[in-house]
């Protein structure tokens, strides 16, 4: 039993995503959850750091009553997914996470997708949108276009963000990378209540996430990733030819619903117009009053009518 941001007594399991089912990629064997009907029109769902695809329970169930083939990946380094080779670099840059995307769907035999995500896989589905659109039905993104532009990652922001982003820091270092390993749980716990500062999550609903972190890879993935996005350690050459197109910041062209949760404690929302030249295909931009940073948990109804939101877009 324990308490968590609401303060309540937690003395029941919470629901899992379960059974998992597996496919092997070139270089992962992916694990991910699957729901609705097999002939479906698919809907990816990519989830971010440091959540797992609990992120999506309550999205999951009405994309697949509305008749969406729904597939809920753990990413590289989270839960049961694996590298195939122990030899392979642990890379969490931004190309190594939307070229997995494109991998999945090989595997699974899927050549459209809708692809949807926050976080990391926000960022994952801008990726793979941009540079495969012919694979990408449209996509849904919060926080808007998160394909990092590693060139300005030195240009400072406003202090009180700054300071929301202590971890990026932190995990620079060797500090960082014993705390990560010794203290991932209370980590997660430090973020969600920065991200989303009025979700009343509990500690059953941390404790499921942090399943995900009991991952051999978790830690060497977690560190490349901000170390590489602020320029303090390499890209691996796999990806070089990928993180070349990125930096050119390439647009959007599918059609995109992007999302802000007007209660994100790091990452203020906005009107849309600052990421606007990103997006050259059909976009609309929402507001979503109460909803922090782990907006598909924190607002199921708001993210999924987004998925179902495209089909307008593209007609």
């Amino acid at each position: 039993m324990g308490t968590g941001n609401s303060g309540t007594a937690v003395t029941t399991a919470l629901p899992r995503l379960e059974p998992l089912r597996y496919i092997r990629t070139d270089v992962l064997e992916v694990s991910y959850f699957e729901a609705g009907p097999p002939d479906g029109a698919v809907a990816l769902l990519l989830h971010g750091f440091p959540y797992d695809i609990h992120t999506y329970i309550d999205v999951i169930p009405r994309l697949a009553e509305a008749g969406y083939r729904v597939i809920a990946p753990y990413l590289r380094g989270h839960g049961p997914t694996r590298f195939l080779d122990g030899a392979t670099p642990r890379s969490g840059q931004q190309a190594a996470i939307g070229a997995d995307v494109i991998a999945l769907m090989d595997a699974l035999a899927i050549p459209r997708a809708i692809f949807a995500g926050h976080d990391w896989g926000g960022r994952a589905a801008c990726v793979a949108a941009a540079l495969w659109p012919e694979r990408c039905a449209g996509i849904v993104s919060v926080n808007s276009y998160l394909i990092q532009d590693i060139s300005s990652a030195m240009t400072p922001i406003r202090p009180n963000l700054e300071a929301g982003l202590w971890y990026f820091y932190y995990f620079l270092t060797e500090r960082g990378r014993a705390g990560l390993t010794a203290n991932s749980v209370e980590i997660a716990r430090v973020i969600w209540l920065r991200n989303s500062p009025s979700w009343q999550f509990d500690d059953a609903m941390l404790q499921r996430a942090a399943v995900a972190f009991n991952n051999p890879d978790y830690v060497d993935v977690v560190l490349h990733s901000y170390q590489h996005r602020l320029g303090f350690a390499p890209g691996y050459p796999p990806y070089d030819e990928i993180e070349k197109r990125l930096a050119a910041q390439p647009p959007i062209t599918v059609p995109a619903v992007t999302l802000d949760g007007l209660a994100d404690g790091n990452f203020p929302a906005t009107d849309g117009s600052p990421s606007a030249r990103h997006f050259t295909g059909p976009r609309v931009h929402h507001q979503v009053p109460n909803a922090g940073h782990n907006l598909p948990q924190e607002a199921p109804d708001p993210f999924a009518n987004a998925i179902l939101e495209l089909a307008h877009l593209r007609s």
